[in-house]
């Protein structure tokens, strides 16, 4: 295969996940859509379509390969290394006030949408099943980490272990997770009908989820960004992708388990990581200047990296 195919075949992963974030930048420009419509269609997409998506995806998989236990513990671990990397980091390169909001922005990373629309892009069903259970792994862990991130260097606060616990109880998406599990273990099936409809109401998530993405993005605040984003940036799409993804080759995956590791690490800062600064008074100017900078610049380091990838055989 030449290196035109490679790269015209990664566009086709890349670009229609990508295309639909700058739609949504588009149609925020034209007034087409406002934050009102933004904060209900996030909403919708977060309680109801992408729990439908991820509960679907999960009853129509084979669980003995959607259910990849070395994957699964590799991705904990690998997650766990890059907060306390960028928490090292953070420690010596970025102001104390400053430290928990560049952690957070540096490992966490927007799985559930654009990790999971590149997963589908790229690998379809078992993109969508398997990394279905790799974002019930890390939701966990992100939600856990940031909380201790964030209350490590915010003067007066502390780490609510109860509200904590609640919120990832009671998350939408781990529930639709646990939901399908027994379903898959024990062949259970539903009318079908009801996975018709189920269709087509989760067809509405990664569109609907991509265009929001876009739309709370804020070139006028992008331009007011510091050094600190920029550096958190790098960090989040360029430094610690690089480094998980050698590390799980040199421990022997490869293929198709490569790559959705791979998207799944390269994937833009979440924008819950924005609540979570506000809701605990820290810099929010500098949580969205990271989310933007980190979702534009996955356009170009996620073609580059399935590019680099597919290139060297390894995917």
């Amino acid at each position: 295969m030449s290196l035109l195919d490679i790269f015209s075949r990664t566009l086709d992963i890349t670009l229609p996940v990508f295309a639909m974030v700058f739609v949504g930048i588009g149609l925020k420009r034209l007034k087409w859509i406002d934050s009102g419509f933004v904060s209900t269609a996030s909403a919708l997409v977060f309680k109801a379509t992408l729990p439908t998506l991820i509960f679907l995806s999960l009853i129509k998989a084979d669980l003995s390969v959607a259910l990849d236990v070395p994957l699964l513990l590799f991705f904990a671990a690998a997650t766990l290394g890059q907060f306390f990397i960028s928490w090292v980091w953070a420690s010596y390169r970025v102001p104390k006030a400053d430290r928990g909001i560049y952690v957070q922005g540096a490992f966490r990373g927007n799985c559930g949408i654009v990790g999971l629309a590149l997963a589908a892009g790229m690998y379809g069903n078992y993109g969508l099943s398997t990394g279905s259970l790799l974002l019930g792994v890390v939701i966990m862990m992100y939600n856990v980490l940031s909380v201790v991130a964030l209350a490590a260097y915010q003067p007066g606060q502390s780490t609510d272990w109860r509200s904590l616990l609640k919120h990832i109880v009671t998350n939408p998406l781990i529930i639709s997770v646990l939901a399908a599990l027994p379903f898959t273990a024990f062949s259970i099936s539903l009318p079908r009908w009801l996975v018709t409809s189920g269709d087509y109401f989760a067809s509405l998530t990664l569109p609907l989820a991509l265009i929001c993405v876009g739309a709370t993005l804020s070139v006028t605040t992008m331009r007011s960004g510091s050094q600190t984003a920029l550096s958190a940036s790098s960090m989040k799409m360029i430094v610690l992708p690089l480094l998980a993804t050698l590390a799980a080759w040199m421990l022997g995956f490869s293929g198709a388990q490569l790559g959705l590791l791979f998207l799944f690490f390269a994937s833009p800062t979440a924008s819950a990581s924005f609540v979570m600064v506000k809701a605990m008074n820290g810099n929010v100017a500098l949580a969205a200047n990271i989310i933007a900078i980190t979702t534009l610049m996955a356009s170009i380091t996620v073609t580059a990296g399935i590019f680099v990838l597919r290139l060297l055989g390894w995917i």
